[in-house]
C-alpha cells in the first residue's frame, strides 16, 4: 500500500504551531521561518491565516507570535478541565464563604460557554447551578469576559455573528475590557445580576469566575466591590 499523499499546506501550519510551542508558547516570524526552513512569505501566509481563525495572536509592542485562544481551547477539552477544576476549587469556595451568593467557574468551549464547576448559593432565593451546561457568549457577564479579552475568539465571533449580536455588543465589549470585569444587571433574567472576572495563567486568559444572585441582594456597588475581590483571589491561584 503507499503511502497517503500529505496536503503540504495543512504540514507546514501544524509545523508552524509546533515550532511556537516548543518556543515557549511564542515565536517571532524570521526564527518560524528559519526553524521550519519555509521561505518567510510562505511563513508570513500561513500565520495570516492561523491568526485569522484564532489559532495564534500577536500582543501589542510584541513582534512574536502567541499560540491563540482557539487551540489552546482545544488543549482543554483534550483533557484538562479537571485539573482546572481541582485549581480553582478553593477560589471558588473562598468567594462563596466570603459573598454567600452562587459562583461558578466556566471556560470557552469553542465558540460557547461551558461550565465547569459551582458552588450554590445556601440562601433561599438563589441562583441555580449551571455545571455541565453551555450557553452562548453574548448571553452572560462570562461569555463578555472571553469575547473582551480572548482577542481571536473576538474577531472570529464578531466576524460570523455580529448582525445577529446586534449594534450594542462592541460597546459592552469595550466596557468589559475598560473596567477589567463584566456586570449583567438583569439584562438577561429579570432579578438576577451577575458578575465575572477573568482568570489568567501565563499572560493569557483561560477561565472565567462567575458570581449570581438576586438584584435585591446584589446591588450595582455590591457587585463592583465582589469584583475587585473576587480578581485578588484569582491572582493567588
Amino acid at each position: 500500500m503507499s503511502a497517503p499523499k500529505l496536503i503540504q499546506s495543512v504540514e507546514r501550519a501544524l509545523a508552524v504551531l509546533e515550532i511556537i510551542a516548543r518556543e515557549g508558547g511564542a515565536a517571532r516570524l524570521q526564527d518560524i521561518a528559519a526553524l521550519s526552513g519555509v521561505g518567510k512569505t510562505t511563513i508570513h501566509n500561513i500565520l495570516i491565516t492561523l491568526r485569522e481563525l484564532g489559532y495564534v495572536h500577536r500582543r501589542p509592542g510584541d513582534m512574536r507570535y502567541h499560540l491563540g485562544g482557539r487551540i489552546l481551547n482545544l488543549a482543554r477539552m483534550a483533557g484538562d478541565d479537571e485539573a482546572l477544576r481541582t485549581r480553582l476549587r478553593p477560589v471558588l469556595e473562598t468567594i462563596a464563604g466570603k459573598t454567600g451568593e452562587t459562583v461558578y467557574l466556566a471556560v470557552p468551549s469553542g465558540d460557547e460557554v461551558h461550565y465547569l464547576d459551582a458552588i450554590e448559593s445556601s440562601q433561599a432565593l438563589r441562583c441555580g447551578s449551571p455545571v455541565g451546561e453551555c450557553g452562548r457568549l453574548e448571553n452572560s457577564a462570562i461569555g463578555l469576559v472571553f469575547l473582551a479579552f480572548m482577542p481571536g475568539l473576538r474577531q472570529r465571533v464578531l466576524a460570523t455573528r455580529a448582525e445577529a449580536l446586534g449594534p450594542t455588543i462592541c460597546a459592552q465589549i469595550e466596557t468589559v475590557r475598560t473596567h477589567g470585569f463584566a456586570l449583567d444587571r438583569e439584562s438577561h433574567l429579570a432579578g438576577l445580576n451577575c458578575v465575572a472576572v477573568p482568570w489568567r495563567e501565563g499572560g493569557e486568559v483561560r477561565a472565567s469566575i462567575g458570581l449570581s444572585g438576586p438584584s435585591s441582594r446584589l446591588s450595582p456597588k455590591r457587585l463592583s466591590d465582589i469584583a475587585w475581590m473576587i480578581m485578588r483571589e484569582a491572582e493567588i491561584a
